[in-house]
């Protein structure tokens, strides 16, 4: 059987071959109904590009580096988990390869970009967990090193020149408060991260939504309503529990993730409660424990996320040079999943 060739695939779709080469490195440029003729071509021909070619030819690796997370009480890290599950999905699709690595500050990271790029020579990366005084977007953005990040600039670094995509945590809290309000609570609480610690930002914009509402609505934020702790199971247990031991205790709880929300589930059963009855709590991200147990959640749309991602690498990989003007920074809607915890 002859081997199927670019050629070969340009003249089963009816167009260039320059056509079927943008398809495969800069499908961005191409017109949807052309792309898909073309991307249908390639898959009933079962087209292969010769990567050792296209790497001399396009000087690109094709290798797209990212860092993965511990899975940490079941919950954090699986999170992130399904980020990367899906832009992994996506650049497979799209011919690139995700070469995954862990670390563990910005330091250490800004440490191991230098030895990718020497030993592997990586066209570009995806960072995750922005924060203010970001070292890894300074340090790739003074190499040239094309890169787009899963989380906005944060502090002094809110007009940094690079591409960015997030998630809209305001507007997820106050999609969880707004449900709570109607479904007849007045008492609601917020459980978040403490101020200070890397990543903060975070936690604060998930905060500002929970706050916002209440303000609007006319509902006190009487003490005790509003507390930050480190993430995890134990600590959403133990502020809880604080929570649930004030004068005038809430009758729900917005969290700032999952883990937390979590933590306040199994305080307020072991008290003989019932979560969505006595106590409401929405947790935050969605992760698969959240499904299991019914805890109501705000799901991000990682897949969403994750193709933006792609598509803003694809456009900064597409030129020779970063461009002067960094892609348009996308900042996506997130979903409130509502189960039987209120």
């Amino acid at each position: 059987m002859a081997r199927v060739t670019l050629d070969s695939v340009a003249r089963h779709a009816s167009v260039s071959t320059q056509t079927v080469s943008n398809v495969i490195n800069a499908p961005h440029r191409v017109r949807p109904e052309t792309l898909a003729r073309v991307q249908a071509a390639i898959k009933e021909l079962n087209y292969r590009p010769n990567q050792a070619s296209r790497t001399l030819r396009t000087r690109r690796s094709r290798l797209i580096g990212a860092r993965i997370e511990p899975v940490r009480d079941g919950v954090n890290g699986a999170v992130l988990a399904q980020f990367l599950q899906s832009l992994t999905a996506r650049t497979q699709e799209a011919g690139y390869r995700i070469v995954v690595f862990t670390a563990t500050d910005d330091d250490h990271e800004c440490s191991l970009y230098e030895q990718l790029l020497d030993d592997h020579d990586l066209d570009a990366f995806v960072l995750h967990a922005t924060h203010a005084g970001d070292r890894r977007t300074a340090w790739l953005t003074e190499r040239r090193v094309p890169f787009v990040t899963f989380g906005r600039p944060w502090g002094a670094e809110s007009e940094a020149a690079h591409g960015w995509v997030d998630v809209d945590g305001a507007q997820g809290t106050l999609a969880a408060t707004r449900h709570l309000i109607e479904s007849g609570h007045r008492r609601i609480a917020f459980l978040g991260w403490p101020e200070g610690p890397q990543g903060a930002e975070v936690g604060d914009d998930r905060r500002s939504g929970w706050s916002a509402l209440l303000a609007v609505s006319g509902l006190d934020v009487p003490a005790g309503y509003d507390m930050g702790v480190p993430d995890g199971l134990d600590t959403g247990r133990t502020a809880a529990a604080a929570m649930l031991d004030l004068p005038g205790p809430p009758t729900a709880i917005v969290c700032a993730s999952d883990s937390l929300a979590l933590g306040a589930w199994t305080e307020i059963t072991a008290r003989g409660l019932r979560p969505g009855v006595d106590v409401a709590v929405v947790g935050f991200d969605d992760s698969p424990a959240a499904a299991v147990v019914g805890l109501s959640s705000v799901a991000q749309p990682y897949d969403e996320a994750a193709a933006a991602c792609l598509r803003m690498l694809q456009e900064l990989l597409a030129t020779p040079e970063p461009p002067d003007v960094p892609p348009t920074p996308i900042l996506l809607p997130p979903r409130l999943v509502v189960r039987a915890s209120g």
